[in-house]
């Protein structure tokens, strides 16, 4: 690239499903986007879409020099079933001392070796949705994202039997353990929630808490 990209700017390597996801989202978000894919008709795809696209093999470290990826504080490496490319394509990035490198791993192992190799985030896309599912599919909850290990935030209505009472009234802390972060009412902004916040029937509840309690809370809608 001829000039600096700005300390916002991401390289995506990579452009399947995931990684065209993440670079589409990061260009609606106004970031600037390097995308990388080894595929001719990838590229041509995204061409209109991403500030700059480019068809290379990412896995030598002198060909991204080359593009100027030394120049990015920050590199999504979101390629899909080719655990080898995933692996030096970490590598190579490492070598050019990219401060921040996000990589997708299709499992555990593959994880360790992208930790090893010098990945600073390993994500697993698939794993993740599977547990979002299963919370949503078993339990109320309307939509779901387990924060770390225990804690969640999840999607709600209000109880019937809250309804009319400001959050002060209904305890939900002290009964239920959860803490109310804000309210989605139909045709209505998302308002953050405060101790005098009046609950009405049909109201979204975004709420957070222990994965158990967010659920518990749920189910008694």
């Amino acid at each position: 690239m001829a000039r600096t990209p700005p300390d916002d700017a991401v390289v995506v390597i990579g452009l399947g499903r995931f990684g065209g996801a993440v670079a589409q989202s990061l260009a609606e978000l106004g970031h600037e986007v390097l995308g990388i894919d080894e595929s001719a008709e990838i590229v041509q795809s995204w061409a209109d879409r991403l500030t700059h696209v480019v068809q290379a093999d990412t896995t030598d470290s002198e060909t991204l020099r080359r593009l100027g990826v030394q120049e990015f504080r920050r590199a999504v490496v979101a390629i899909g079933t080719d655990i080898e490319a995933s692996v030096l394509t970490v590598l190579a990035l490492t070598e050019l001392g990219t401060p921040d490198i996000w990589a997708k791993a299709l499992g555990p192992k593959h994880g360790r070796i992208l930790e090893r190799t010098g990945a600073h985030h390993v994500i697993y896309p698939e794993a993740d949705m599977g547990r979002r599912v299963a919370h949503l599919v078993t339990s109320k909850l309307i939509d779901f994202m387990e924060l770390d290990e225990g804690v969640a935030i999840g999607k709600t209505r209000v109880p019937a039997s809250e309804a009319g009472k400001t959050l002060t009234e209904c305890a939900l802390r002290k009964r239920y353990g959860i803490t109310v972060v804000g309210v989605k009412r139909s045709g209505r902004d998302f308002v953050h929630a405060t101790p005098e916040t009046v609950l009405e029937v049909g109201d979204l509840l975004v709420i957070s808490g222990n994965t158990q309690q967010v659920e518990a809370f749920a189910a008694s809608t």
